[in-house]
């Protein structure tokens, strides 16, 4: 077993939904061995009600979550990251900035719940549907024994849980 602290980012392009749920569930879910942060390559500014209603439902902290551009990750002092997510297309194929640790990558997209129009209760669905989809990958990660999240064939099975 090893305790070394695994640096997380999600990326999606308006963080204000997917990437804001999937920082909350590994924070949550890590046990103390991943800390997670979002960002967007175009935030919107604000946190999507829906991921916070999400978030209090599956008992999760929603505090001090914000809408925040990726640049933040890429400057001087900011945390070394060990993988990056994205969580949406739009920020699977834009240019990234150069992350500082050389971190692992990976794309697990998934659709944005925010887009979702419709009556309420089917919008209040998409954001859980979402969840649990984030939720899922989250915990196949966690499940890798430790030995692997430190070796080059990482590459290849965040990727294939990015499938399932």
């Amino acid at each position: 077993m090893t305790d070394k602290l695994y640096n997380v980012l999600f990326v999606c392009t308006g963080n204000s939904a997917r990437s804001i749920m999937a920082e909350g569930m590994l924070n949550k879910l890590g046990g103390g061995r991943f800390r997670a942060w979002s960002a967007g390559s175009h935030p919107k500014g604000a946190v999507h009600p829906g991921a916070i209603e999400v978030l209090e439902r599956l008992g999760m902290s929603q505090a001090d979550f914000r809408s925040k551009s990726w640049n933040e990750f890429a400057q001087p002092g900011a945390p070394e990251l060990h993988f990056v997510f994205t969580v949406c297309d739009n920020a699977a194929g834009e240019v990234c900035p150069v992350w500082p640790g050389q971190p692992v990558t990976a794309h697990w997209g998934v659709y944005d719940p925010a887009a979702v129009e419709g009556s309420p209760e089917r919008q209040k669905q998409a954001f859980t549907d979402v969840a649990q989809v984030l939720k899922r990958r989250i915990e196949l990660m966690l499940a890798l024994p430790p030995e692997c999240l430190a070796s080059l064939s990482i590459q290849s099975q965040l990727e294939a849980i990015g499938k399932a």
